[in-house]
């Protein structure tokens, strides 16, 4: 691969230095790129699906964390801080590293692509992280590994970091980016609700909820995404009351809100 054209995952980082190592290393790493390579040929390529490869990562990764900071904002404990004494930073990473590999699996099949990434993760993530000790290695490559099988559609996330991965990997959906595939050339429901989002915003919540999840939409059909896949992804998450989504409906004709709900456990 052409180092000149190797993608980099960038987040900001500045203030949490051993996310800084870790995204140093993993965009340093030739192996990598090329798995991504693969997870998006397969995707794209071979199955007709939205991209699964570095910008979806990229995307992903940059909701996690903001998600994630905002919480933070709140007291909201981190399962690694909680259960393990480790840091808000490794918090952070874990869910960055949850971000940009949970795909890997695509590399050898979609179907149980979950499963699969589990052991490619497992050995990519002892490269990148040689720097830690021991101790906050593993618990930080098994912390990751949580989050990566619980982005499935019936997975069951037991921490915070686990339920943002789950959550920021369904947020990738405004100007057709969406992650419910539809075949090449037909117009139905899926089509027409990927198209249908414009933006996704996340910002503070405005009352007892921590989170605004803002969807503006140009078509009222984007309200399928919003339903057949961001509420099942909360649904279950663990942190579904501290969380509100809000879906506009910005066209001339029906520029008004049109649905806003809390999902309670």
């Amino acid at each position: 691969m052409d180092q000149t054209n190797k993608p980099l995952i960038r987040v900001p980082n500045s203030h949490n230095p051993i996310l800084e190592q870790a995204l140093a290393n993993i965009n340093a790493n030739e192996e990598i790129a090329v798995m991504w390579e693969m997870t998006n040929t397969n995707a794209m390529n071979r199955m007709g699906y939205s991209d699964h490869g570095p910008v979806h990562f990229q995307i992903v990764a940059n909701i996690a964390l903001k998600m994630c900071r905002e919480l933070l904002k709140h007291d909201v404990k981190m399962g690694v801080v909680k259960d393990y004494g480790l840091t808000n930073n490794h918090a952070e990473l874990i869910i960055i590293l949850g971000s940009i590999f949970h795909d890997l699996g695509m590399t050898i099949n979609r179907q149980g692509h979950e499963e699969f990434s589990l052991f490619i993760a497992f050995r990519v993530i002892d490269d990148i992280l040689g720097f830690l000790p021991t101790r906050e290695r593993v618990i930080v490559r098994g912390e990751t590994l949580h989050t990566i099988i619980n982005h499935r559609d019936d997975g069951q996330p037991k921490t915070v970091e686990a339920a943002i991965v789950r959550i920021a990997d369904a947020l990738d959906m405004s100007e057709g980016r969406s992650r419910i595939p539809f075949e090449k050339g037909d117009i139905n429901i899926h089509s027409l609700s990927a198209y249908a989002i414009d933006s996704v915003e996340i910002e503070p919540g405005d009352g007892p909820e921590f989170l605004n999840i803002n969807i503006f939409m140009n078509n009222s059909s984007g309200l399928f995404q919003v339903d057949e896949l961001l509420k099942e992804k909360i649904k279950g998450s663990g942190i579904e009351e501290m969380i509100t989504v809000k879906a506009y409906v910005t066209a001339e004709t029906e520029k008004k809100l049109i649905t806003e709900f809390t999902i309670k456990k």
